[in-house]
């Protein structure tokens, strides 16, 4: 069996009433890591990336009282924004730092906030002795950002577990967003759009967590708040169109969920996604891709799908056919693997 792993990770990793596809991540590949080698789990409470003293304070001690020469992943989320802790031991332990947003890029920062948040993840992933990002646009940019070496920056894209498809329906009018409510995921513009379409059939359901507030909206958008298990996927089965009008996203797990259930994906042309969204082995696209922040655009994408039923015939024949071409969770951890054992 391989060398133990140490594994750092926020606290609210298994919390069902915080979901995120950073957590959904983490649990996956630390379940399947756990099939080959020892894994041991921190798991640390804190108002993450900005931790108080406490939060530091845990991290610190949790790191010391790791053997030397240990490798440790670490979630970018808790680690990134606190050099001062893992900088420290960078020449002790082997710390690999896993980027599922690089933090400056959350929406909604002051200039001032974005620059110190960056900075300080400068220097931890400089520290790291290596980099892991969930997808080949995010070492991209986590390259270009920080001036890291590219041969220390790995993409393990997150796996999707097998699904059944859903059966649509025959006017494709049930939308589905699912994603936290924040500036970044783009609701606000999602709403915006649905506001030109009210002489139309339709249905929104939006999925996540509200604890930031929802924007006001027409009547026909349902903020369910977050929603796992049965209850989420009996939301996909019920879906005929995903919609993520996300301003930035590293990957965007939801889309390859609904797309391991054959349903199309309206996106925005961000970071990740068209990686996510990817192609049907014939070539065809399974959804359509507008600029992020632009209800117009988005709006006319939404339009064209519920007034064209050959336009929907089309895509639903591509998402089906992409849904077996879709890597799964031993794929991501296979690569993450390739990493922590160098």
């Amino acid at each position: 069996m391989t060398a133990d792993l140490f594994v750092v990770l926020p606290g609210t990793v298994d919390d069902p009433a915080a979901p995120s596809g950073g957590n959904r991540y983490d649990r996956a590949v630390c379940e399947r890591l756990a099939r080959s080698r020892p894994v041991h789990e921190i798991a640390v409470n804190g108002d993450w990336p900005r931790p108080a003293p406490r939060a530091r304070q845990a991290v610190a001690s949790a790191l010391r009282d790791i053997p030397d020469k240990s490798t440790v992943l670490v979630d970018g989320l808790v680690g990134c924004g606190i050099p001062e802790v893992l900088e420290p031991e960078a020449g002790r332990l082997r710390l690999i730092v896993l980027v599922h947003l690089p933090l400056a890029d959350e929406t909604g920062l002051s200039p001032a906030d974005a620059a110190d948040l960056s900075a300080r993840e400068r220097r931890v992933l400089h520290a790291a002795a290596a980099v892991v990002v969930t997808s080949a646009a995010a070492a991209r940019r986590v390259i270009a950002l920080h001036d890291l070496p590219a041969d220390r920056v790995h993409a393990a894209p997150p796996g999707v577990d097998p699904a059944p498809p859903a059966p649509g329906s025959a006017g494709g009018a049930n939308l589905l967003c699912v994603a936290a409510v924040s500036p970044r995921k783009g609701q606000d513009v999602l709403v915006e759009a649905l506001r030109g379409l009210a002489d139309l059939a339709w249905t929104c359901t939006c999925i996540g967590s509200t604890a930031g507030g929802v924007p006001e909206r027409p009547g026909r958008v349902r903020f369910a708040g977050p929603k796992t298990g049965a209850d989420l996927d009996a939301a996909y089965a019920a879906a005929d169109l995903l919609v993520l009008p996300s301003r930035a996203e590293t990957y965007g797990m939801v889309v390859t969920e609904a797309l391991a259930r054959g349903i199309p994906v309206l996106g925005t042309q961000v970071d990740g996604v068209p990686e996510a969204l990817g192609a049907a082995p014939d070539g065809t696209v399974p959804g359509v891709l507008v600029p992020p922040g632009d209800p117009g655009a988005l709006a006319g994408a939404l339009r064209n799908w519920l007034t064209d039923p050959e336009l929907r015939r089309r895509l639903r024949i591509a998402a089906r056919a992409r849904r077996a071409t879709l890597p799964g969770w031993d794929e991501t951890t296979r690569r993450l693997s390739e990493v922590l054992d160098r």
